[in-house]
């Protein structure tokens, strides 16, 4: 466990660094996530190995939201002269979000019934 956490982490330093290096307006844990992909998509026995760990985390995913809570919460009073905006903005990316999941579902959902069924070999 602690070298799959090892692992996801250094992922994350890398991606870090990568938007650091290159000021990229992308956060550094979307690159590092990205960068794991790729990795995994040349290794794939290394999603076996991290596949435990990074279930462990989703099951207390909530747990690490406490600290964006505590900071919103925080910064409150910074963002009062701005609510029109953030409301805006949060309604519009939430239906984004929700729009761009139903049509990638739907087109995984036809690609999937468009296929032929793999046969079945004789065991």
């Amino acid at each position: 466990m602690l070298q799959a956490l090892a692992a996801l982490l250094t992922f994350q330093c890398l991606g870090e660094g990568v938007s650091y290096v290159f000021h990229l307006p992308v956060p550094g844990p979307v690159i590092g996530m990205l960068l794991l992909f790729g990795f995994i998509m040349l290794r794939p026995q290394t999603a076996d190995a991290i596949e435990p760990t990074a279930l462990e985390l989703l099951r207390h995913l909530s747990l690490l939201f406490v600290p964006a809570g505590v900071g919103i919460m925080v910064s409150a009073s910074r963002i009062r002269g701005d609510a029109v905006a953030v409301i805006v903005s949060i309604a519009v990316s939430t239906t984004l979000a929700i729009a761009v999941a139903a049509l990638v579902t739907r087109a995984l959902m036809r690609r999937q019934h468009h296929e032929p069924s793999a046969p079945e070999s004789a065991s």
